[in-house]
């Protein structure tokens, strides 16, 4: 089968595209030929091997991933025997980041405890998009942020997957929102329903005089204590990812700042495919729908990584591996 092939750490253009062997799924798995799948910050991180805390996890001086790639959307080609949950036939959906990847490939076994059933009224493309990105915005705005009707809350980074599926569940529940991104993706976030938004390269959000009821960031590059000071009181502020010593900020200070002010500042730990019925059914009810830059070519792939790590894309984007 054909797949991206990550040999050694560096930049995307050192991917290469080869012949592995189809895979074999094992008893409690189920074999996938992939429709879609969708680039995300763990490719950027994995490919380059930084920060340096990727390599002391999946290798320190060559990767031990071979195949890159977590989000996707398929068909089932081949079940283990001990598989009761699905069958041959059955479309599905989910993040790979924790069974070992392999997303950029022709086909895939994943443990079936992994998988969701892929929304009937939605594309494979489509489908790709939601499981990383949807996670996130629904478990940082509403398991974690616990978001009500009547604040306002401020996404950082807001032209990407998170934000673009983040605003449309804010919208559901009446909320005031703020997006910020480059001035080349204002446009995108005032249709996609933000009721302020603002270019980073001309303001920081944190010198503002605006205060927020919670702050979602996907980018993490500035000061703890500027994100502190642009939460309301008892204002919460969550991240999601972004520059690491800038997340190890926040998981030591925050702590801090939590104790002496009504302000709490924490990361994220996101539950991998944890809720991804619940993606389903706001999907299926058509109350979210992702916004999707592409498809494009399984050959486009180390372009889109770069692509991807330069900030450029607008929503998720997606590559079509079978069409």
């Amino acid at each position: 089968m054909k797949a991206i092939l990550l040999k050694e750490y560096g930049l995307p253009n050192f991917l290469e595209i080869g012949e592995v062997s189809k895979p074999i799924p094992k008893d409690k798995e189920v074999l996938v030929r992939i429709h879609s799948a969708s680039i995300n910050d763990w490719d950027w991180g994995l490919v380059r091997g930084r920060p340096f805390v990727i390599r002391l996890v999946h290798g320190l001086k060559k990767p031990k991933i071979n195949i890159p790639g977590a989000d996707i959307s398929g068909k089932i080609e081949a079940i283990g025997s001990k598989v009761n949950s699905f069958k041959i036939g059955d479309e599905i959906y989910c993040d790979l980041s924790e069974c070992g990847f392999g997303g950029f490939a022709e086909y895939v076994c994943v443990p079936e405890k992994t998988i969701s059933k892929k929304p009937s009224n939605i594309s494979y493309n489509d489908a790709a998009a939601l499981p990383h990105a949807g996670l996130l915005a629904l478990q940082g705005l509403m398991q974690k942020g616990k978001v009500k009707s009547g604040q306002h809350i401020l996404i950082n980074g807001a032209g990407g997957g998170v934000g673009s599926l983040g605003i449309q569940i804010l919208k559901l529940h009446g909320i005031k929102a703020t997006g910020v991104d480059s001035g080349e993706k204002l446009n995108l976030l005032k249709s996609m329903g933000f009721d302020n938004v603002m270019d980073y390269k001309k303001i920081d959000f944190t010198n503002s005089s605006e205060k927020y009821d919670l702050i979602l960031d996907t980018k993490s590059n500035r000061s703890v204590f500027k994100y502190a000071r642009s939460l309301k009181r008892n204002g919460t502020y969550i991240t999601v990812g972004g520059l690491m010593y800038r997340l190890f900020e926040v998981l030591l200070l925050g702590k801090l700042i939590s104790l002496f002010t009504s302000k709490k500042l924490s990361v994220l730990n996101l539950k991998t495919n944890k809720g991804l019925d619940q993606i389903s059914n706001l999907v299926e009810n058509g109350q979210i729908k992702p916004i999707i830059d592409g498809p494009y070519e399984f050959d486009e792939i180390p372009m889109l990584i770069q692509y991807f790590g330069e900030g450029r894309h607008q929503g998720k984007i997606v590559v079509e591996i079978k069409k």
